[in-house]
């Protein structure tokens, strides 16, 4: 186990776009101190890493004593009862997650583990092959509250809520408070592609992908695009 003292990589506040914002703290967990030092030169001023762990016990131990907005998370750790690894690591710090939010930074894009941790409590899942800018981009999202998946990923976690909710009747009312273009974006978001996809996709701006989803979750009645994914795989839309 090497447990280390919390470091930070950023200090204060960090100019970003003209504006002071305040740097997310996180606790890194990866059992490969080389992996470790790699997500640490990749990372910006927006993300403030306070800990790390390389192992089941020492992650549980550190995200207790630290209890940051957000763990940046392996599915594979050594350690613990049962090789539960990471979604163990979640499963034991449950009582936490009203504030301490959990994302998946993980080499595997198998269904198993991604549907593992997410059902642990995880609020998103991202592999090693994220560039560090959008890995900050995720960090900054599951903090405020979003659920973040690589776009390949979010089928597997939208077939397990959907398995989990059954099928829900797709209420058409519902849906037909939405136009077609904010249909599109719905579909998009709910799938965990980022604003600046969506307006590749979809040849749009990103201002108006802000404007069509926030007139989603008004129509709706959603607050997040935590809760927009999960309406949307329980009415199986994707």
């Amino acid at each position: 186990m090497n447990e280390q003292a919390p470091v930070a990589n950023g200090t204060g506040q960090a100019p970003t776009g003209g504006r002071s914002v305040v740097p997310v703290d996180v606790v890194l967990v990866d059992d490969h101190l080389m992996f470790r030092t790699g997500v640490r030169a990749s990372l910006d001023a927006r993300v403030n890493v306070v800990g790390e762990a390389d192992d089941v016990e020492s992650a549980i131990a550190r995200v207790r004593a630290l209890a940051p907005p957000v763990v940046l998370l392996d599915v594979h750790l050594p350690g613990g009862n049962g090789g539960g690894g990471g979604a163990e690591v979640i499963a034991s710090c449950a009582d936490l997650l009203a504030t301490t939010r959990f994302l998946a930074l993980s080499v595997s894009d198998a269904a198993e583990d991604v549907v593992a941790v997410i059902r642990a409590g995880a609020r998103g899942y991202v592999t090693k092959a994220i560039s560090g800018p959008d890995l900050c981009d995720a960090v900054v999202r599951v903090a405020g509250g979003d659920a973040v998946f690589s776009p390949r990923l979010a089928g597997f976690v939208l077939d397990a809520f959907g398995t989990v909710a059954g099928d829900v009747a797709i209420a058409d009312d519902e849906l037909d408070r939405l136009s077609a273009r904010e249909r599109e974006v719905m579909r998009l978001i709910a799938r965990g592609y980022s604003y600046r996809e969506v307006a590749s996709e979809l040849f749009i701006s990103i201002k108006t992908v802000e404007t069509h989803v926030s007139a989603v979750l008004r129509k709706l009645q959603l607050s997040s695009r935590y809760e927009l994914t999960r309406w949307a795989a329980a009415r199986r839309l994707l």
